[in-house]
C-alpha cells in the first residue's frame, strides 16, 4: 500500500510511519499491542491481541468518567493511560508491546505510556 498523495505531507507521513511500525510490533495472546490513537482533540488507548484480531480493553478521553474531567489534553491523555493500565490488569494482562501509531513518542503519546507504565503495566 503506497501513500503518495500530492499535498498531503504530515498525513501521508504519519501514515508511512505507522506501515514501517507494524511490520516490527505485533500483538500476541502473551504480550498484546496497546494501540495509542491522537486526533486533535482527543485520545484513544487500545490492547489488541492480533492473532484474533479483537480489542481486549480499551479507554478513552471521550468515556462520561473523564468528560467532565477538568484539565490539559495532556493531562486527560495521563488519565486514559492510567485507566487502560487498570483495566489491563483486570483483564489478566501484563505486558504489552507499545504502538505509537506513527506519532512521534512526546507530549499525550507519551503520557499515556508513562502513565500506563506507572499503573503496573509492562511496556
Amino acid at each position: 500500500m503506497a501513500y503518495t498523495v500530492k499535498g498531503k505531507g504530515k498525513f501521508v507521513a504519519r501514515k508511512r510511519r505507522h506501515l514501517r511500525l507494524r511490520k516490527k510490533v505485533n500483538g500476541t495472546p502473551a504480550r498484546p499491542r496497546l494501540v495509542v490513537t491522537r486526533s486533535n482533540r482527543h485520545i484513544v488507548a487500545q490492547v489488541i491481541d492480533d492473532t484474533i484480531g479483537h480489542t481486549l480493553v480499551s479507554a478513552s478521553d471521550i468515556e462520561a468518567a473523564l468528560v467532565k474531567e477538568v484539565g490539559t489534553k495532556t493531562e486527560k491523555a495521563r488519565k486514559v493511560g492510567a485507566l487502560v493500565a487498570e483495566r489491563a490488569k483486570a483483564a489478566g494482562i501484563t505486558a504489552v508491546v507499545f504502538d505509537r501509531g506513527g506519532n512521534k513518542y512526546f507530549g499525550r503519546v507519551a503520557a499515556v505510556a508513562e502513565a500506563a507504565r506507572e499503573g503496573g503495566l509492562e511496556l
